[in-house]
């Protein structure tokens, strides 16, 4: 998709790109695009399982916010490392730089942080790797993505079996699952009152995934917002002891628990085709016979 041009700074907060070539190829088609890209990372540099040193990679997000030629700021990948990070992280200065801070996974301790300490939104959405590298990038994830960085407004739709009819507002944020019971009870897990909560995770049975969720209900998290919405939660493997018990049994169980409102079929998550969705922007949801709309506004734009 060919756009305006964008300075893009690329750095690797987390784990490395595990392909030197596809690394190429991914920047390579950001400079196709139109854009400029400011990369950050460099594969000599990576330690253990990680973009760099923790020192390394936190040099590299300070640089990308603090560069004057960039404005969106991408996490190379997941994995992880942010957590190692977080103390560490100037989240006043990341606010203050006024760039566009993207990614999922792992960076979503990022985001979380940056909207703890700061009230600053940042956008759950693609990284480098691999939605940049792989063989055959999916063109509704990266348009979806500069869709919603351009604004002014973003709309994601979705459905399921079992949804129910809703007309609520709230501020739009979550993310990875684990990461979000990561940083409960700390410093970076942000406090939203009436808020839209999205969740998603991959290699987690239900089972956790409902241990997870059940620590955000007993925490007092879910019990404060309007609605909560599953992404994809797939690659997990289900053993005979489940005896049953599988996704559609857990989520049941929770729609007849939870005190609030649970969708399904949101598009994000560890999965090809994704959306992009702007952490802390205020939201409308509006659901009518399984299938709904979510409408985000008043967030940072290009």
């Amino acid at each position: 998709m060919k756009t305006q041009q964008i300075g893009i700074a690329i750095a690797a907060p987390g784990g490395y790109a595990l392909d030197d070539d596809a690394l190429a190829r991914g920047i390579a088609r950001l400079e196709q695009q139109g854009h400029l890209v400011h990369n950050y990372y460099e594969p000599a540099h990576k330690f253990q399982r990680f973009g760099g040193t923790d020192a390394g990679r936190l040099a590299q997000l300070n640089a990308a916010a603090a560069d004057p030629d960039v404005q969106v700021v991408m996490a190379l990948r997941g994995s992880y490392g942010i957590s190692r990070l977080l103390p560490q992280i100037d989240f006043d200065a990341m606010a203050a730089s006024g760039k566009l801070f993207i990614g999922y996974s792992d960076f979503t301790a990022f985001h979380c942080g940056l909207l703890a300490k700061t009230g600053h939104i940042s956008f759950a959405g693609p990284m480098l790797c691999d939605d940049y590298t792989r063989d055959e990038p999916v063109a509704f994830t990266q348009d979806d993505m500069w869709s919603c960085l351009r604004g002014p407004t973003h709309v994601v739709t979705g459905s399921g079996a079992g949804n129910p009819d809703l007309d609520v507002s709230g501020t739009v944020w979550g993310g990875n699952l684990a990461m979000l019971g990561h940083v409960l009870a700390t410093p970076y897990f942000p406090t939203v009152d009436d808020g839209i909560l999205f969740v998603e995770d991959v290699n987690e049975h239900p089972y956790r995934v409902e241990r997870l969720l059940l620590q955000l209900l007993h925490a007092g998290v879910i019990g404060r917002q309007r609605a909560l919405v599953l992404g994809d939660f797939s690659a997990y493997r289900l053993s005979p002891q489940d005896n049953g018990y599988d996704f559609e049994a857990m989520l049941a169980y929770l729609r007849q628990r939870l005190p609030v409102p649970v969708l399904t079929g949101l598009e994000f998550g560890h999965i090809r085709r994704r959306v992009t969705l702007p952490f802390g922007a205020p939201g409308r949801l509006l659901a009518r016979d399984g299938a709904w709309t979510l409408t985000m506004t008043d967030y940072p734009t290009l």
